[in-house]
């Protein structure tokens, strides 16, 4: 049905209700009322309805005068509710653990900084849903103090909720660096953010064996990898109540005096892995042989320069493609910059052998390449060759690393041992870009 308007010349135009129908080959209109009478504006709504179109626009039929965001704040905050994230702050409420609770939330939802923070109360419902909407940068400032004298509480409320004796506990360091010069903690060290010149502040996490973190530990950013592994193992032991516990860590973390420390502790056993100059050794020897390897890429071995552990030899084939594939881009374009230096020396735009070896351990710490390279310097002369021998030696090892541990076999099969060690470079890993997936959780 529609409504279909008939202009008259002398008189006002006819307003017929119709419908189309088919008669034999033909469609023809039918009349099915005469709504003559109604008015142009009224015959043009019934139009509008017959058609299904909206009368009025929604927009039209409100003046918005303020929104703010909920659905996305209750969510996330009765999904805190349900993983007792409440509770595990302070068993009773208060104004500070609101104001936790809210800037957590606030982490998850929109990420900035706590002053930015505290002028945005009025885009969501997260401030009158927790009743804290009068709170100021102040309070938040507080509120992280009361929160940092609760640390160790709440360290040992998540270690009774994820670790029971004999778990598999991961730990790591990462770092951010710091802008100021108050910091007490910010110092010159090994910089995982790239950035040279600046202060860093290092933060160690331990995990349960899923990644899932337990405890923070804040150091000095010229504090080693090393040096902040023993007391963790005295936290987990001693703080967490954990007789027995399995730690893993890698080359850097646990070293050889570490395991000296651990070997002499009860119910704690280890698992890290080999350097490459022990795996090198060992290929010499022929400890480890490709052929050596089943189907899984691995097998178990021992060796009289490690009494007592249990040493899982695996290769990686996409590793070793990958390493082979960057060494050879690497080698091409460290040639391609000394054969610009050798160039100039040849021209006599560089000369004196300290200049030339200026400019080539430039390029050559630029690559870190130097150890494939064969250089020869004079006063005059500058040439240089690829160590074939070099390049072979390291590309035997391309794919190659050795897992050792102290565990028994009736504790862990080598396949399991390969796994939780995997585990650690998985949580080494989102420790590692933690900071870079939220530009606002750095610099310090």
């Amino acid at each position: 049905m529609y409504i279909d308007i008939v202009p008259n010349r002398k008189s006002p135009p006819a307003i017929l209700l119709r419908e189309s129908v088919r008669d034999g080959k033909k469609v023809v209109k039918r009349t099915i009322a005469n709504l003559s009478s109604l008015s142009l504006e009224q015959a043009q709504l019934i139009r509008q309805i017959l058609k299904g179109e909206p009368l009025v626009a929604p927009e039209a039929c409100f003046d918005i005068v303020n929104s703010k965001a909920h659905g996305d704040v209750d969510a996330l905050l009765l999904t805190m509710r349900k993983l007792g994230f409440n509770n595990l702050i302070a068993s009773r409420s208060s104004k500070e653990r609101d104001r936790v609770v809210a800037m957590v939330a606030s982490r998850i939802l929109n990420p900035e900084s706590k002053l930015a923070f505290s002028r945005s109360w009025e885009n969501s419902t997260l401030g009158e849903t927790l009743g804290i909407e009068d709170t100021r940068e102040d309070d938040l400032y507080a509120a992280m103090d009361w929160l940092y004298e609760r640390q160790d509480t709440i360290e040992k409320k998540l270690a009774k909720r994820h670790l029971s004796p004999g778990d598999h506990v991961l730990y790591d360091l990462s770092s951010s660096y710091v802008e100021g010069k108050q910091c007490p903690l910010g110092k010159r060290g090994y910089s995982r953010d790239q950035k040279k010149g600046k202060l860093q502040v290092n933060y160690g996490l331990l995990t349960d064996g899923r990644g899932c973190p337990v405890s923070l530990s804040v150091f000095p950013g010229n504090t080693s990898d090393a040096t902040t592994f023993l007391p963790q193992v005295e936290r987990v032991q001693n703080d967490f109540g954990l007789e027995s516990v399995i730690l893993a860590g890698d080359r850097g973390m646990i070293s050889e005096v570490q395991l000296n420390v651990l070997r002499e502790r009860p119910g704690v056993d280890w698992i890290t892995a080999l350097k490459s100059g022990a795996i090198r050794k060992l290929c010499d020897e022929q400890a480890i042989q490709l052929a050596l390897f089943d189907e899984r890429n691995l097998f178990e071995f021992t060796h009289a320069d490690f009494p007592g552990e249990r040493l899982i030899a695996c290769h990686n084939p996409e590793l070793a493609y990958h390493r082979r594939k960057t060494r050879a881009s690497l080698l091409e374009a460290t040639t391609a910059a000394l054969t610009k230096v050798q160039g100039m020396v040849k021209k006599g735009t560089l000369k004196g052998a300290d200049k030339i070896g200026l400019r080539t351990g430039r390029v050559i710490n630029q690559y870190k390449m130097a150890k494939h390279f064969k250089l020869d310097i004079t006063e005059t002369t500058f040439s240089f060759a690829i160590d074939a021998e070099s390049v072979r030696k390291e590309a035997d090892l391309d794919g190659l690393y050795v897992i050792r541990s102290s565990l028994k076999k009736e504790k862990r099969t080598a396949n399991n041992i390969v796994l939780d060690y995997k585990l650690h470079i998985l949580a080494h890993c989102e420790h590692q870009i933690l900071p870079s997936v939220n530009t606002y959780s750095y610099p310090l």
